[in-house]
């Protein structure tokens, strides 16, 4: 009986030797294979959901597309880059509202990613110490990112009712800080409603993934920085910032995007027709596109915004890069 010898590990097999290799190299190629197989049906709902949309919404910016050939939107005539054109002309009708309210979507994103990380930052760092009542205010201040969109938004649209909504009853009939009952969902005060709306159901986000990130800072460095003698100030300078840092660019980042993209909470608040003050850019390319029934418009704005995104994104995410790798040279 002839018994041929498994080569060992690191050595080649004799040449004519049969032995477990070809099982090896199945076995390399399975775990190659494996995590290609498991992404699989993310990459088919990926392609299905986002990229067939996104290609064919770049494809409508480029036709004439109108209310007269949606049944058959392949038969519109090519435009090229007359939507472009249009909508980038800052002297004309359209040109002009879409920049305007590009500088409203840009001012309402900062202030409300701004006070909701500002918000969640200082809720998280209080919940870190030990108090009575410590894990249901916890529950309480996740409630606003747990309810519904619609109905959180649909609560507030009663709330800022003139003359029957709960803001007008405190505001002026209770401190009587107004001279009279002041319309919310109409007027300059649109943008102030849309910005405590936003920051209201936006802020317990920041404050759920920071206080997961404070998790992480040994409490160690806080015991030896306080016998050292530094406060709480000096302590967050010091400790706390820095060690989120990491959080905190993912977390601005995501803010960001959602806040700049929130089409959700000025439709339910304002309905199709958004307040001049708070003509967000999400609300103004529907306005475009299923209001006046010009989708080659709609969708050549909607290429712009989601190139000036991709943009922005690229310039954070460089910089930030930057600013972590001479963080830790």
């Amino acid at each position: 009986m002839t018994v041929t010898a498994e080569p060992a590990v690191g050595e080649e097999a004799p040449p004519g030797a049969t032995g477990p290799a070809p099982r090896r190299r199945t076995g390399r190629v399975r775990r190659i294979a494996l995590p290609y197989l498991l992404l699989l049906p993310a990459l088919l709902l990926e392609l299905l959901v986002h990229l067939v949309p996104m290609v064919i919404g770049i494809v409508m910016s480029f036709k004439e597309l109108t209310q007269f050939y949606i049944r058959d939107w392949g038969a519109a005539p090519w435009a090229g880059f007359d939507n472009y054109s249009l909508s980038v002309d800052f002297d004309a009708p359209i040109g002009k509202a879409l920049l305007h309210s590009f500088f409203v979507t840009c001012a309402f994103t900062v202030l409300s990613v701004g006070l909701c990380w500002l918000l969640g930052t200082t809720a998280a760092v209080y919940m870190q110490e030990n108090f009575r009542g410590r894990g249901f205010l916890r529950a309480v201040f996740l409630v606003p990112y747990a309810l519904p969109v619609y109905a959180a938004v649909i609560t507030w649209a009663f709330m800022f009712q003139r003359d029957n909504g709960l803001v007008n009853h405190v505001l002026h009939d209770q401190l009587g800080l107004t001279d009279s009952p002041s319309f919310w969902l109409i007027g300059d005060n649109s943008f102030v409603a849309l910005l405590v709306v936003s920051v209201w159901k936006g802020w317990p986000f920041a404050f759920l993934i920071v206080m997961a990130g404070l998790q992480n800072i040994p409490k160690e460095l806080y015991e030896a920085a306080s016998i050292d003698g530094a406060g709480m100030l000096q302590q967050l300078r010091r400790i706390t910032l820095p060690s989120l840092r990491p959080v905190n660019q993912v977390l601005v980042l995501v803010l960001f995007l959602w806040t700049f993209n929130d089409f959700n909470t000025p439709y339910v608040l304002f309905g199709k027709a958004a307040p001049e003050a708070a003509d967000l850019i999400s609300i103004h390319i529907y306005q475009s596109s299923f209001v006046t029934w010009n989708f080659g418009t709609g969708s050549a704005m909607s290429v712009l915004l989601l190139l000036f995104l991709l943009v922005v994104t690229g310039v954070y995410l460089a910089l930030t890069s930057r600013g972590r790798r001479a963080a830790d040279v």
